[in-house]
C-alpha cells in the first residue's frame, strides 16, 4: 500500500516535494480554521448551517489544488506567452471593474460571473500577468545592457499603469505588486540608476491612483491611525489584539475562538488572529515557519535554475505570495496598518484560492522543468557524462 502510494506520488506530483507538503499542510489548516471562524456568520446568514461554508470553502481549496496540479504539468516556458495574454486581458478588465464592478466597502474590485454566481478580482489576473511578463522580458535581456536600455521605459510604464489601475480601488495590493516588481528587477540585475527611475515613476503613478481613486482617503487615514500616538485603537485591531493575547502558548483549542463573534472578517483579513487564539503561539509560529519555508524553497529554485526565465518567474511569484502573507500577519499582530489583504492559502477567498493555486503550480513547473532539463546524459563509450545546460 505504502509502495503503491509512493509510486503514485512520484508519477503525478512532480517538482519540489517540500512545496507540495507546505501547500497541503496550509490547505488543511485553512479548512479547519475557516470552519471555526465562520460559525457566527453561518448562524447569521445560513440559518445555522455551519457546514455550508465548510463545504464551499473546501471545494475552493480542492479547486485551487487541482489548478496547481494542472499548472505544474505545463512546461514553464509557455508561461511567458500566457503572462502577456493575461496582462493584455487585465487592462480592460481593471478599467471595467472600476466603473461597473461590484462595489464592496466603497471599492469596486470584483466582477461577478452571472451563471456560476462567483466573483473574481481582475487584480489577481493582472498580478500573474505582470510578474510573468516582467520575468520574461528581464530574462531575454540578461546578457545585454543595451537591450535593457531600449525596453526599460516600456517596462516601467507597464508596471506603473497596472499598479495605478489596481490602486484606484486597492492601494495595498498595488503597493505590494510594485514592491514585488522592484525586487524582481533587483534580482534580474537591473542597474541601480534604472531602479531609482522605476521608484520615481512608480511613486508618480501610485500617487495619481491615490488622489483620484476610490480608496485614497481610506489609505491615508489608515496610515495616520497607525502612526498616531493616540492610544485609541481601531476596532478590528483591538479585537485582533484580544484574540492574540488570550491564545497563550497552546491556544484555546480548535473551534473554541471567542473573538470570531466580534472580530470583523475573522475568516479572511484577520484569520491569523483566530489561528493564534485557537492554536496559540505554537500554531501562529508554525504558520509563519511554513510561509518562510515556502519562500526559501522558491528562492532555492532561483539559485538552482538553469535558465533566467525560470528563476525570475519563481522568484517573482514566491515574493508575491509570501510578502502578502507577511503583511497580513503583520497587520494582525500590530506591526503594520490595516490593509484588507487576505492570507494566501488560508483565508476564505473564493476564486483567489484558484489564482494562488495557479501561481504555486507555475513555481512547481519551474522546479520540475529545471530538474528534468538541467542535466543531459551523454553516453561516451561505457560511461556517462553530465552536461549542464545554460540559458
Amino acid at each position: 500500500m505504502i509502495v503503491a502510494l509512493k509510486s503514485w506520488i512520484d508519477r503525478n506530483l512532480k517538482g519540489d516535494p517540500i512545496i507540495w507538503g507546505i501547500v497541503i499542510l496550509l490547505s488543511i489548516i485553512s479548512i479547519l480554521v475557516v470552519y471555526s471562524a465562520t460559525g457566527s456568520l453561518a448562524y447569521k446568514f445560513k440559518g445555522g448551517n455551519t457546514e455550508k461554508y465548510l463545504f464551499d470553502h473546501s471545494m475552493m481549496v480542492f479547486g485551487g489544488l487541482l489548478v496547481m496540479w494542472v499548472a505544474h504539468k505545463v512546461p514553464y516556458k509557455w508561461y511567458g506567452l500566457v503572462g502577456r495574454l493575461l496582462l493584455v486581458i487585465s487592462i480592460p478588465l481593471l478599467i471595467f471593474t472600476y466603473f461597473f464592478g461590484t462595489n464592496l466597502n466603497e471599492a469596486s474590485r470584483w466582477i461577478n460571473i452571472p451563471i456560476i454566481n462567483k466573483a473574481f478580482q481582475p487584480s489577481d489576473i493582472a498580478k500573474l500577468g505582470l510578474i510573468a511578463t516582467l520575468a520574461s522580458i528581464l530574462a531575454k535581456r540578461q546578457k545585454s545592457l543595451e537591450e535593457l536600455k531600449k525596453s526599460f521605459l516600456t517596462i516601467i510604464l507597464v508596471i506603473g499603469l497596472i499598479c495605478m489601475l489596481i490602486g484606484l480601488a486597492n492601494m495595498s495590493t498595488a503597493l505590494l505588486l510594485f514592491f514585488t516588481c522592484f525586487l524582481l528587477m533587483f534580482i534580474g540585475r537591473v542597474p541601480g540608476k534604472y531602479l531609482i527611475m522605476c521608484v520615481l515613476f512608480g511613486a508618480l503613478f501610485i500617487s495619481v491612483s491615490a488622489m483620484v481613486g476610490q480608496r485614497g482617503a481610506t489609505f491615508f487615514s489608515r496610515i495616520e491611525n497607525y502612526m498616531s500616538k493616540d492610544d485609541t485603537l481601531q476596532y478590528q485591531v483591538e479585537q485582533s489584539y484580544i484574540a492574540i493575547s488570550t491564545g497563550g502558548i497552546t491556544g484555546k483549542g480548535p473551534g473554541k475562538s471567542e473573538q470570531r463573534n466580534s472580530l470583523p472578517h475573522p475568516y479572511s483579513d484577520f484569520i491569523y488572529a483566530i489561528i493564534i487564539e485557537e492554536y496559540g503561539l505554537i500554531g501562529g509560529g508554525t504558520v509563519l515557519f511554513l510561509y518562510l519555508a515556502l519562500l526559501y524553497r522558491g528562492m532555492r529554485i532561483v539559485a538552482s535554475s538553469t535558465k533566467p526565465f525560470g528563476g525570475l518567474l519563481s522568484a517573482g511569484l514566491s515574493f508575491a505570495l509570501v510578502l502578502q502573507a507577511m503583511v497580513n500577519m503583520g497587520v494582525a499582530v500590530g506591526i503594520g496598518p490595516v490593509t484588507g489583504l487576505p492570507l494566501p492559502l488560508l483565508s476564505m477567498g473564493g476564486t483567489s484560492l484558484l489564482f494562488t493555486g495557479f501561481s504555486l503550480g507555475i513555481i512547481l513547473s519551474v522546479s520540475r522543468g529545471d530538474h528534468e532539463d538541467s542535466v543531459d546524459t551523454v553516453v561516451e563509450g561505457n560511461r556517462s557524462k553530465k552536461v549542464f545546460q545554460t540559458a
